[in-house]
C-alpha cells in the first residue's frame, strides 16, 4: 500500500474555520471519496487551532501518483477555507496495518463531520 498525507496549518484560525471543515468534509469531500477507485482508505483528521489533514492508503504507487499530479492542477477546497495551500504533502510507504478488536465495519461516516455538533 502506498501513503499519502496532505497538511494544513490552522495555527491563527478560528472556530469557523473548524466548522467549515467539518460542514465540507461532511457534505462534501467524504461522499466524493467514498468508493473512488484506487483508494484504500481516506480518514480526514483535525486539531482545532492546530492543523488539518487528509491521510490516504493507496492501492497502488500509480494511484497515488495520479492524485497528487491532479493537487496541482485543481485548487483544494481545504485550500480555499483555510486561505493557504498545504504545508504539507508526503507520500510514503505502507509496512504493515492491524485490524483492532473494535473492526473497520461500520466505521464509514463516522466522525465529527456527522454529528450535530463537534
Amino acid at each position: 500500500m502506498f501513503g499519502l498525507t496532505t497538511r494544513w496549518s490552522l495555527v491563527g484560525t478560528g472556530a469557523e474555520v473548524s466548522d467549515r471543515l467539518r460542514e465540507y468534509v461532511g457534505n462534501e469531500s467524504q461522499p466524493r471519496f467514498t468508493g473512488r477507485a484506487g483508494l484504500i482508505e481516506k480518514i480526514w483528521t483535525m486539531q482545532p487551532g492546530g492543523f488539518f489533514a487528509g491521510n490516504y492508503l493507496w492501492a497502488s504507487e500509480q494511484a497515488r501518483s495520479e492524485f497528487v499530479a491532479s493537487l496541482a492542477t485543481t485548487p483544494s477546497k481545504v485550500t480555499e477555507i483555510v486561505g493557504h495551500d498545504p504545508d504539507i504533502i508526503e507520500e510514503f510507504e505502507v509496512i504493515a496495518v492491524a485490524e483492532g478488536g473494535e473492526g473497520m465495519a461500520g466505521i464509514t461516516e463516522l466522525g465529527t463531520a456527522f454529528r450535530a455538533s463537534a
